[in-house]
């Protein structure tokens, strides 16, 4: 898919709108996600025959069954409801969409080269891309052909991720983990996103500074999120090299000093812009774990999105609606994944429904 095809005319947010919120009224609920951690794979595609995924079940299920089948359903629909939001915008919210949505670009990137990374075969990594992109499907296929992470930076030349990835290539070499690879496609996407978002309005309903709100407010957890991950790792990088630049929440020489202390990060997000409204996640946040970097995520998740629904509830008509769709769509597809994965390797549903991020 190329999206970067059509941008005449003027934006009709009310139109994406109403649409966004017909699609929002049919995401799966609480209720639905408890039905589906009792089933086993094969119970919940037949579940997802009878929803909106029915035309993918149906049309992948000669090919694959149980949570492949499961996978590739959930991937193609979101796909196909991403391009939809394509169809229907026009002008600087089509700009504005097709722009965040290369972040599938960047998803995908990294998908290929964990998988390398991992040894998974490529099926397994084909199972986990998301087509939602810029990359047209030959790209990616000859993503997928890559026999080792030196042949995806290879591939990627020419591209916006292709320099970023050389540069970061010596890094991976000398620490073998993939922060630094990881990092450089997200600090790339951010700052070519950020490049074309074009001149921002004092006015707070203006289009333009809502989109760049939500942009900083994800950037600001993406580094945090970084910033946990790098601790982790235990590896001699210096963090500041890996900060993306955007945000407002710290700069780049204080992410050092925040990568050794998870309270004074959390401490950050509560005195920050954020504390007000990002209340109840930060009470999640404080409630995990050091060990625990999968809830610390996890929160993070919810802070986000918490974010993006209150910028929507208060400017409905900007494309604060817009991304606050497509994270809550991307917040269903990882929730019906990770029942199904977590159904598959025999988890308890306390052990599922602990993986889901439900708000």
């Amino acid at each position: 898919m190329s999206p970067r095809t059509r941008t005449i005319g003027s934006s009709n947010p009310e139109y994406v709108n109403a649409r966004v919120r017909a699609r929002r009224a049919a995401l799966f609920d609480e209720e639905e996600y408890r039905k589906l951690v009792r089933m086993g794979p094969s119970e919940i595609a037949r579940f997802m025959e009878e929803t909106e995924y029915e035309t993918e079940i149906n049309a992948l299920g000669a090919r694959h069954s149980g949570v492949d089948l499961i996978e590739y359903a959930l991937h193609a629909n979101l796909a196909k409801h991403f391009d939809d939001l394509l169809d229907w915008a026009e002008g600087r919210l089509y700009e504005f969409i097709a722009n965040y949505l290369r972040k599938f670009d960047a998803w995908n990137v990294k998908t290929v080269i964990r998988g390398i990374y991992a040894g998974a075969g490529q099926e397994t990594i084909e199972a986990d891309l998301i087509r939602a992109g810029e990359f047209s499907d030959r790209e990616i296929d000859r993503l997928l052909e890559a026999r080792s992470i030196e042949e995806v930076v290879d591939q990627l030349d020419g591209t916006i991720f292709g320099d970023p990835l050389e540069a970061a290539y010596e890094d991976y070499e000398a620490t073998d983990t993939l922060v630094p690879l990881e990092n450089a496609v997200d600090r790339t996407y951010y700052e070519h996103i950020l490049d074309n978002v074009g001149s921002v309005s004092a006015e707070r309903d203006d289009p333009v500074s809502q989109y760049v709100e939500f942009l900083q407010a994800e950037i600001d957890f993406r580094n945090a999120r970084n910033a946990l991950r790098l601790a982790r790792t235990g590896a001699d990088i210096d963090p500041g090299e890996y900060f993306i630049e955007g945000g407002t929440l710290f700069d780049r020489r204080e992410m050092s000093g925040l990568v050794a202390n998870r309270e004074e990060l959390l401490a950050r997000i509560e005195e920050s812009t954020y504390g007000d409204r990002l209340d109840e996640a930060l009470v999640e946040l404080r409630q995990a774990e050091n060990e625990s970097l999968i809830a610390f995520e996890h929160a993070l998740d919810i802070a986000l999105s918490e974010y993006a629904d209150r910028l929507a509830n208060r400017y409905p008509m900007t494309i604060a609606s817009v991304l606050s769709y497509i994270l809550a769509k991307e917040r269903e597809v990882d929730n019906i994944r990770a029942i199904a994965r977590g159904r598959e390797a025999g988890l308890s549903e306390e052990e599922i429904e602990e993986e889901l991020v439900i708000l």
